[in-house]
């Protein structure tokens, strides 16, 4: 089954990317290369004007698949999450995530990542990783240049969820809407008013331009924050305590090193 669903609609200008495994929407690595292989594919449409990406069912995505985040994996699964947001710059395509229900760790990340976030009054966003001892590197670049770095901070070392109408105090939530059906016309909607009369070269060129800044320090500190998740953090021993007590469905037993 593929585990990524994209239609296309306006005459081929508007990409829907379906994140599908659900419930959770789990971004294994079958679903990464997938990705991965689409938005290689993107670069053939040249009148793509908008991606929109999304979750099958009621939820977003829960994150990348906790399995794959075990010390002997742990590099094989950033190196190729991170793939995902170099193609995405590459692509400079306007972006929109339309988020509905649950939406933590690396689909968060990948929604982060998108121009724009739309969400219903159910969506809830989250970067929980310092629960399992390990920390979001996309996430830690990205969030202080959208939201500041105080508030960054606190997301990232709290590790707590918040709701789509906190999400939308903070700047991370362009519009929110009640439920995923009106959601979905008001991105049709937008499209067609501000999209779809463009030239797809200019767009590429504004959203090159609009995220000159954004990209630079993103392409910079994401490799180097990499490393250190791979050879640094994942040699501690409560990284790995924090992944293997989830996976065995117990309390971690923290030992501070």
């Amino acid at each position: 089954m593929k585990k990524v669903i994209v239609n296309y609609h306006h005459s081929d200008s508007l990409a829907q990317v379906i994140l599908n495994a659900p419930k959770a929407n789990i971004l294994d690595s079958q679903m990464m290369q997938e990705l991965l292989q689409l938005f290689e594919e993107f670069h053939q449409h040249q009148g793509l004007k908008l991606i929109t990406i999304e979750g099958a069912g009621q939820h977003f995505s829960f994150g990348a698949s906790v399995d794959e985040h075990t010390r002997d994996k742990a590099a094989g699964m950033l190196q190729n999450f991170h793939k995902i947001f170099y193609r995405l710059m590459d692509l400079n395509i306007p972006t929109i995530a339309k988020v509905d229900g649950m939406c933590l760790g690396g689909g968060c990340e990948l929604a982060l990542m998108c121009n724009m976030n739309f969400a219903t009054q159910s969506a809830k966003f989250g970067q929980p990783e310092i629960s399992l001892g390990v920390f979001p590197p996309p996430a830690s670049v990205i969030l202080p240049l959208k939201i500041g770095q105080a508030r960054a901070d606190e997301l990232l070392i709290s590790g707590r969820n918040i709701t789509a109408e906190q999400a939308l105090t903070l700047g991370l939530v362009n519009k929110i809407f009640t439920e995923s059906g009106e959601m979905e016309s008001a991105v049709d909607d937008y499209f067609q008013k501000f999209l779809l009369p463009k030239s797809a070269s200019s767009l590429k060129f504004a959203v090159r331009a609009a995220r000159s800044n954004f990209n630079t320090i993103l392409r910079q500190n994401l490799a180097g924050l990499e490393t250190m998740y791979i050879e640094v953090l994942m040699q501690t021993f409560d990284a790995n305590e924090g992944i293997e007590s989830f996976l065995q469905k117990r309390k971690p037993e923290w030992k501070n090193k």
